[in-house]
């Protein structure tokens, strides 16, 4: 390979720089691992660092793309041969190191992942960080002793690729899931893909006691700020609440008493600095008892490489429902 396609970020002038260019494997960041890439997604994540509404990346400059899927070109680490079939989501990609928007990729491969068993690149990639971070929230729940028979699970964000894979995988688990979105028009795929009552968030009365009426046996979060503050106060005894963003606020203001009357459990969900152990253990359940049975519902979206410039305003105008996907194909130069 001499030269192929990347979507690099840079900062000229502090203001934030993107595109897509050409570049050679001397330009990438060290790895011991070479992929050539057919997959990748767009996730919150992506659209802040591609955009410059948020401050993702920590150095410059770097190809975008918090995923990738692919097939090992070449490799110094015996585990992992050249043909594998591998995926990696969030372990700096994109941050510190070279990401997924690119037709080849070096990568440590203490952060490679095999793809399960039965499972395509594709399959992968419409599960991406989104639904690694939701496995990794129900995991974690259910490591700290939740179960369906607790009672219902209320997952905020719901057309979200976090929200809507996190819908799935419950419902798929035998858990009842209350979809609270601000989407009033997407309730029929919320019922479509697992969802059994749907709530608006224009509709909600928060409260304001410490502790209000119980109403879930547990929760996964991406707003934070008020919304997270009422689901810690109407949680049940004993019941785990995962946050896993902040699409409304950073702020959190509550009281130690659901903590301490109620046993309220608030885990913070890390994707991208998982441990290697916990973060193939994971893979595994996607794989397994977590895999989605509505993907082709939630990753419907297909683009190009050519068509990702275009792709991350409605990302952060969060118009888009579920999971895109980018198809990288090679094309040496």
């Amino acid at each position: 390979m001499d030269r192929f396609r990347a979507f690099r970020i840079d900062e000229q002038d502090g203001k934030i720089v993107a595109g897509l260019q050409e570049l050679s494997l001397d330009d990438l960041t060290a790895g011991n691992v070479v992929i050539r890439v057919s997959h990748s997604s767009i996730n919150y994540k992506d659209a802040l660092a591609a955009t410059g509404a948020g401050k993702i990346l920590r150095r410059y400059p770097l190809n975008g793309g918090i995923d990738l899927a692919g097939v090992v070109v070449s490799s110094r680490d015996t585990a992992f041969q050249p043909g594998a079939a591998v995926l990696v989501n969030g372990c700096g990609l994109s941050e510190t190191v070279d990401g997924g928007y690119a037709e080849y990729a070096r990568i440590d491969s203490k952060s490679l992942v095999a793809i399960p068993d039965g499972m395509s690149a594709f399959q992968v990639m419409q599960i991406g960080t989104a639904g690694y971070t939701a496995a990794l929230a129900i995991h974690r729940m259910e490591h700290n002793g939740q179960s369906p028979d607790q009672g219902p699970i209320v997952v905020t964000g719901a057309t979200g690729g976090v929200g809507s894979i996190a819908i799935d995988m419950l419902a798929g688990r035998g858990y009842e899931v209350v979809a609270l979105t601000g989407k009033s028009d997407e309730a029929d795929y919320l019922r479509a893909i697992g969802a059994s009552r749907i709530l608006l968030r224009d509709e909600l009365d928060l409260g304001k006691r410490p502790l209000e009426k119980v109403q879930w046996a547990g929760a996964i979060d991406s707003l934070g700020g008020e919304y997270l503050a009422w689901l810690i106060r109407t949680t049940g005894y004993g019941g785990n609440i995962a946050s896993i963003g902040l699409a409304a606020s950073a702020e959190l203001h509550t009281t130690v008493l659901p903590f301490i009357l109620r046993a309220v459990c608030l885990l913070g969900i890390n994707s991208v600095d998982t441990p290697g152990a916990e973060r193939q253990a994971v893979w595994a359940r996607i794989g397994g008892d977590l895999r989605p049975g509505h993907l082709d519902a939630i990753g419907h979206s297909t683009i190009s490489l050519d068509e990702l410039p275009a792709a991350f305003q409605a990302v952060i105008d969060g118009t888009v429902t579920g999971r895109t996907v980018v198809e990288i194909s090679p094309r040496v130069v």
